[in-house]
């Protein structure tokens, strides 16, 4: 009898370990089904309540400074604003989309324009438009945009929303904003431009009536602003060339920014020495020549030698040359070929600004300027202009680059406070 009850308490504690073993087995898969599908579902949305729509736009652009943002992931609040978007999309809310669009809009402008002034606060503008307009190409579904995409990446693009029209308004917003920072850069560089090029003297005793060993390496406008020379404009140069970098300007933009500085530079260059009968002379030419060498070697040194900026400078260049060029009749016809980018009145007029050195060289002869006028006749331009155009502006574009960051991947920072704001989806 006594052996019967302790096999039933065996049998009993057995069935009782068992079903607690097979509790615990359960829990552990639900766990981890639980957890699967918490993966599965994320679809790399931001989900918000419509009235948190004016915070989180305020958090992504008007408190987010350029200083935070370069610890963070490059283009985190372009990413963000589409991810808003996605979930808009996933709702097929028509007005939401609409509304969120526009605030982003709105408060991209009003955020530039309150810091026009601020060369990074503006790229950093500049670099997330573009990167928003990319990404909403690259998730339109529309399959020119999806040769380099994920097939994850494919799963997230737009299925409700056709947003073409509004990738023509992020676009014409980021050409406005380029405008703007070629703006701010000009000016930054404008005061160093004339003591840099065309004043700067750094091979020593070439100019003037002093002896080389009292001649001073710089003119004195140089020496009354020592802020403004070559040195300050290659720093100026420098420090754009960091930001655009640090704010991940797309490569393409970048040599289309210096492209445009570069004109800025040589047109204003050449037209102070249009008007400037003192620098019109053959040492005042070698001069201007190597000063623009150091800018010409800064587009090598960072490999923006292929993005036109360098072709940009080609006028000032050829003045240059055409003051250190030999001008007999016998040189009309080089003369002619190597002053291709100057106009006919440029050229004429720098010759008869042209100054000797001294009084054992001749002034221009007026036949060689006549035979220069006559050659250049056979021209087809019919540019007469003496000024070069500082308003004139290469147009712009933004080749479309699309990102390999997977949406999903992509996780809110604390920094931005917005996390109680938004859903991760």
């Amino acid at each position: 009898m006594l052996y019967h009850r302790r096999f039933y308490h065996q049998c009993v504690l057995a069935a009782e370990t068992q079903a607690e073993l097979e509790k615990e087995e359960t829990k552990s898969v639900e766990n981890v089904a639980h957890n699967r599908h918490r993966k599965r579902d994320y679809m790399g949305m931001l989900e918000y309540k419509k009235e948190e729509e004016a915070p989180v736009v305020k958090a992504l652009i008007v408190d987010l400074t350029p200083k935070v943002a370069t610890c963070l992931l490059p283009g985190l609040p372009a990413y963000l604003l589409f991810m808003c978007v996605r979930h808009t999309d996933f709702d097929n809310d028509d007005e939401k989309v609409k509304s969120f669009l526009t605030s982003t809009i709105n408060e991209i402008k009003k955020a530039v324009k309150t810091h026009y002034a601020d060369v990074e606060r503006v790229t950093f503008w500049l670099a997330n438009t573009c990167r928003f307009l990319h990404t909403l190409k690259q998730y339109s579904g529309e399959k020119q945009f999806q040769t380099k995409n994920t097939p994850r990446q494919n799963e997230h693009c737009l299925r409700n929303f056709d947003l073409s029209e509004y990738r023509q308004v992020f676009s014409d917003l980021a050409v406005w904003i380029y405008q703007t920072l070629i703006k701010n850069m000009e000016a930054t560089i404008q005061p160093s431009i004339v003591p840099a090029v065309l004043e700067h003297e750094a091979i020593a005793g070439l100019t003037g009536s002093k002896p080389s060993g009292l001649r001073s390496r710089r003119s004195s406008r140089a020496e009354d602003t020592p802020e403004y020379s070559l040195d300050s404009l290659m720093k100026s140069m420098n420090l754009f060339l960091r930001v655009l970098t640090q704010q991940d300007v797309d490569p393409e933009l970048i040599k289309q920014i210096f492209r445009q500085v570069y004109y800025f530079l040589g047109a204003s260059a050449l037209n102070n020495l249009l008007l400037r009968k003192a620098m019109c002379k053959w040492s005042k030419g070698m001069q201007i020549r190597y000063n623009l060498s150091h800018m010409e070697q800064w587009l090598r040194d960072n490999k923006l030698q292929e993005s036109g900026a360098g072709a940009s400078l080609d006028p000032i260049i050829q003045a240059s040359q055409l003051l250190q060029a030999r001008k007999t009749d016998s040189d009309v016809d080089s003369v002619c070929d190597m002053c291709s980018k100057l106009t006919v009145p440029q050229i004429v007029k720098i010759l008869n600004l042209y100054t000797p050195v001294d009084e054992f060289e001749e002034r221009v002869p007026i036949s060689f300027i006549r035979k220069i006028q006559q050659k250049l006749k056979e021209r087809e331009s019919t540019d007469t202009s003496l000024l070069m155009d500082l308003e004139f502006a290469y147009s712009v574009t933004f080749p479309f680059n699309p990102s390999s960051i997977a949406l999903e991947t992509i996780e809110v920072p604390e920094q931005l406070n917005i996390a109680k704001l938004v859903v991760r989806c």
